[in-house]
């Protein structure tokens, strides 16, 4: 099978290309593309080096499927021409995911949604990802009424600079800032723009891409996404309202048994998810599973995951994998 990675010398390209590897994607070609002025540059694939191409010569190598991670403009202008010639794509940007006509998957949750004529996928948000891949097997049981999550939020979300910004700080070097603030020692309560309700459009992402990922605009979900000093993951403080009540060992062994979660809670050895072990590997980690005492049938976990893989570049290639493995490619 032809794989077309778009954006492929970028941080999550980059990703995506290590992971398509490592799960054993049963690639028979594949075709690099990013933006003109990394045409002519070389990626390696499973020992060989692959020639990064244009768009249009993307798409002129036909390849059955195309997982794009270039940015929402780009998507939007190139997504529907990879598409109107025969293929598909799984975009990781913000561009297609609330558009009513394209599903937004994360394949614990809602994999069977796909169809042949699904042309466009959208991946959703990293810290979308990995809390609905942990609350999915817990609404099923009991039912979700309102979640309220506060976010700790890996520099590698934002890229290379800020990675860059990140251990230039902590050097001593000048450098491009790709935050306004210093983010080594300290905390910004701010990811991408705020909007006219106070929030910001992260904040609102979780939001509005739950409901939609989960099929039900009743799960009332209100987030305070922050970025801090940390590369590896993604962290999430999430305490979610139930309509049933629930027992807390039942609930664990409900999670320890759901596709792509990991339960860490072991108080007395002091283990718990943290990105220092989530980082480079695809799983959901989940732990201080614990009743909240000031409210009835509500619950406080942590969760835990590497935003490029789990959160982007291996997400995509799992909704790749489901097609193949459905006849959908």
């Amino acid at each position: 099978m032809k794989v077309a990675v778009v954006g492929a010398t970028g941080l999550v390209g980059t990703k995506m290309l290590q992971v398509l590897a490592e799960r054993n994607f049963p690639v028979t070609e594949i075709v690099p593309v990013a933006s003109e002025r990394s045409v002519g540059k070389e990626v390696s694939f499973k020992g060989k080096t692959y020639k990064v191409v244009s768009m249009q010569d993307g798409i002129a190598a036909k390849p059955a499927v195309a997982i794009f991670s270039a940015g929402g403009s780009t998507s939007l202008e190139w997504a529907p021409k990879f598409a109107a010639a025969g293929i598909k794509v799984i975009d990781n940007s913000s561009a297609w995911r609330m558009d009513p006509s394209k599903k937004l998957i994360v394949p614990e949750v809602n994999a069977s949604a796909i169809t042949k004529d699904d042309f466009i996928i959208a991946n959703p948000n990293c810290s979308t990802i990995q809390m609905v891949v942990a609350l999915q097997p817990l609404h099923l049981k009991y039912k979700i009424k309102r979640v309220v999550v506060s976010t700790y939020q890996s520099v590698t979300g934002t890229g290379k600079k800020a990675v860059d910004q990140l251990f230039n700080e902590r050097k001593g070097v000048e450098g491009e800032m790709a935050y306004k603030y210093p983010i080594d020692l300290n905390v910004i309560p701010q990811i991408d723009v705020f909007l006219d309700n106070g929030y910001t459009k992260e904040e609102m992402k979780m939001v509005k891409e739950t409901n939609k990922i989960m099929q039900d605009e009743s799960i009332r979900v209100t987030a305070t996404t922050v970025r801090i000093p940390v590369v590896g993951g993604h962290s999430e403080s999430v305490n979610i309202e139930f309509e049933n009540d629930f027992d807390v060992q039942a609930v664990k062994d409900l999670l320890a048994k759901a596709p792509g979660v990991i339960v860490q809670d072991d108080l007395a050895n002091q283990i718990y998810p943290m990105p220092l072990w989530a980082h480079e590997k695809d799983e959901v980690f989940v732990g201080r599973i614990r009743r909240d005492e000031t409210q009835a049938n509500t619950l406080n976990m942590w969760i835990v995951s590497d935003n490029l893989r789990k959160g982007a570049a291996t997400n995509a290639v799992q909704i790749a994998e489901y097609m193949s493995a459905n006849g959908l490619l």
